[in-house]
Formats: C-alpha cells, sequence, structure tokens
C-alpha cells in the first residue's frame, strides 16, 4: 500500500489535484454565494431603514407645515385666516417642490447625461494618432 505522497505515480497526482481544485473551487463558489446573500440581507435592511426613515421624516414635515400654518393663521385677520394660511403655506410648498421637480428633471435630460469632455478628449487623442500614423 502506499502511503507517502512522494510514492505515488505521476497519474495519480494529476487526479488528486485536479479533484483538490475541483473541491476548492466549489467551497469558493459556496463562500461566494453565503457572502452575497448576506450581503443582500444588510442592503435589504438598509433600504427599510432609509423608508422607514423617510416615512418618518415626511410625517415631521406635515407636523411643521401644520404649525407654521397656525402661525401664519394667528398673524393674518381671523375672518380670513382659516383658509388663507393653508392656501399661503401650500403654494409656497408647491413652489419650492416644483423647482425642485424641474431642476432635476433637467439634470436627466440626455443633453446632461452625455460625458462632453470624455468625447472631446477622445476625438483629440483619434486625431493625434492618426497624425501619428501618418
Amino acid at each position: 500500500m502506499i502511503n507517502d505522497k512522494h510514492d505515488k505515480p505521476l497519474g495519480v497526482l494529476f487526479s488528486d489535484l485536479t479533484r483538490e481544485t475541483l473541491d476548492l473551487v466549489r467551497q469558493e463558489i459556496a463562500l461566494g454565494r453565503a457572502e452575497i446573500s448576506q450581503k443582500v440581507t444588510s442592503a435589504q435592511t438598509g433600504l427599510t431603514s432609509v423608508a422607514v426613515g423617510g416615512a418618518v421624516l415626511f410625517a415631521g414635515l406635515l407636523v411643521v407645515l401644520l404649525a407654521i400654518v397656525n402661525a401664519l393663521a394667528m398673524i393674518l385677520p381671523p375672518e380670513n385666516a382659516a383658509w388663507l394660511a393653508p392656501l399661503i403655506v401650500g403654494v409656497v410648498v408647491a413652489a419650492i417642490g416644483y423647482g425642485m421637480l424641474k431642476n432635476g428633471s433637467t439634470r436627466l435630460k440626455p443633453d446632461h447625461l452625455v460625458p462632453h469632455r470624455t468625447l472631446h478628449s477622445l476625438a483629440r487623442d483619434g486625431r493625434v494618432m492618426k497624425e501619428r500614423t501618418q
């Protein structure tokens, strides 16, 4: 019976190497799957926290806006305060939101997403390479 690795034939050594390499690859794949699963779980927890935080922040914003409405109602004439204070705050908040939406949508237009400097640099590099090859 062969006990020492030095006594094994070359074919058996290659067979062992192939088997052990395949085992190592399988183990690495299993480790990768486990790590990705852990990362996905962590990302889901993070997204849940962001969503709940956003909802709480939104609720807080609504309360602050209600306080602003009530403060403005105290300044306005009593006969108009009930409808004018919420109208003023609503218009101001809507204008701010509209401005933010317009700004964001402008930044998302295809022309704003094109890497103009990189394209000009690539064109310049192409001209230089063409000049040097001629």
